[in-house]
């Protein structure tokens, strides 16, 4: 003890000239840490703001929601952990989930075969989207989630001037099908490229993807209408890479029914005898395109198990068996019960003109969905690193550093 005591003025001697030595350094270390606790308290203020916003805003632009979270900087990623999630369904019915898939199974049209019963009909109604565009949103909305495999349905309207600038992708396929005119596409790999009338193009975002996509611009100015699915890919394929397949309108083969009064496109499944060209997309959907001329009638067999609608494109279709019909006019989302066979249409002999619907039919997934805006994953905190792998143009992300794409650039003119 005595020591300790004699070795004080030395040790204190010491430390005063080590601290008045360093006064300089020491002033400029704390600067940067206050410098930096500045930030990152600015930075978490953001964060709060953004989850409250996403949590309890519904009419705010998404736009803008997005914006604020892409501010977010990696550092707040342990403060983010134990949050709510964003935006969270749960399938209410599942089966198993691709890659341990299963061909599914379809039962023949015969007196044992149940006709799958309507659910719920609603209107999709028009609203603005993207950039100038027009679109009937009627899957994504609150008359229709919790609808595995799906995520949202639009039917839009682009013209000259409007579109869908350079935008990003994770964790779901979009499969959009052209109806009139044409979308020109392009996306920070390089792959560009024009679908036309009756064109369909499956791209699969998986790890990421930054893209563009405008309308063609029509000689006679005529719009660009179409429609666009939104689908979840499996939990095991979120991370893949990136892929297009592009089915031009005179691949898809054609299936008659009903004597000539009925015709199907086959673009993905099968229809009285006639398989699509090939399957298109990871997660297993069906996807014909139906006409009814007067008097005709179909019984359509769908996949058991699966999720299934109808979205009505023209003219007034009943749906339903002869003991329980509904008639359902243009832009009409039809949704399907799960139990079921097949789904029975006709247009009545008296019609003044055919009906067209799409009927769609996929695999439901047994997983967690979160998202928010382009960013589909199975939880908050992966949402939050694709935000975070955007900003920082990394894990999947990289070519989007200072990338433009040149039709985008359209909006500009």
């Amino acid at each position: 003890m005595a020591v300790e005591r004699r070795n004080r003025p030395l040790l204190t001697g010491i430390l005063v000239i080590s601290v008045t030595s360093n006064v300089p350094a020491l002033l400029d270390n704390y600067k940067d840490q206050f410098a930096t606790s500045m930030k990152l308290l600015l930075s978490f203020f953001i964060a709060i703001t953004a989850i409250y916003l996403s949590l309890y805003t519904t009419s705010l632009p998404n736009k803008v929601l997005l914006q604020l979270q892409l501010l977010l900087p990696a550092s707040l990623q342990e403060y983010l952990l134990h949050t709510t999630p964003i935006t969270t369904t749960n399938t209410s019915q599942t089966t198993q989930s691709h890659p341990s898939y299963t061909p599914p199974t379809i039962i023949p049209i015969s007196e044992m075969a149940v006709p799958r019963a309507i659910r719920q009909v609603f209107l999709a109604i028009e609203q603005a989207e993207g950039a100038g565009a027009r679109v009937r949103r009627s899957i994504g909305t609150a008359k229709l989630r919790n609808f595995s495999p799906f995520l949202m349905l639009d039917h839009f309207t682009i013209g000259r001037g409007a579109g869908f600038p350079d935008h990003p992708h994770r964790g779901q396929e979009t499969i959009t099908y052209l109806l009139s005119g044409g979308v020109d596409h392009e996306d920070f790999a390089g792959n560009k490229g024009t679908i036309g009338p009756g064109d369909l193009q499956f791209m699969t975002a998986g790890r990421g993807i930054m893209h563009a996509e405008m309308p063609h611009e029509n000689p006679d100015g005529s719009p660009n209408v179409g429609m666009q699915l939104w689908v979840d890919l499996p939990k095991a394929l979120k991370m893949c890479e990136p892929r297009y397949r592009d089915l031009r309108a005179t691949e898809i083969p054609v299936a008659t029914v009903d004597e000539g009064r009925v015709t199907v496109k086959v673009i993905s499944g099968q229809s009285h005898g006639v398989d699509s060209v090939r399957d298109l997309a990871y997660t297993p959907v069906w996807l014909l395109d139906v006409t009814i001329r007067p008097g005709g009638r179909i019984s359509q067999p769908l996949p058991q198990g699966w999720n299934g609608f109808a979205y009505t494109l023209a003219g007034t279709t009943i749906f339903g068996s002869s003991d329980s019909t509904r008639p359902v006019k243009e832009f009409h989302n039809v949704v399907f019960e799960q139990p079921g066979d097949f789904v029975e249409a006709s247009v009545p002999d008296n019609a003044e003109a055919e009906a067209r619907f799409i009927l769609v039919a996929g695999q439901p997934l047994d997983q967690k969905v979160v998202q928010y805006g382009p960013f589909v994953l199975n939880s908050q905190e992966e949402v939050y690193q694709a935000m975070m792998d955007y900003q920082t143009a990394s894990n999947g992300f990289e070519k989007s550093r200072n990338w433009e794409s040149e039709i985008g650039k359209r909006m500009a003119l």
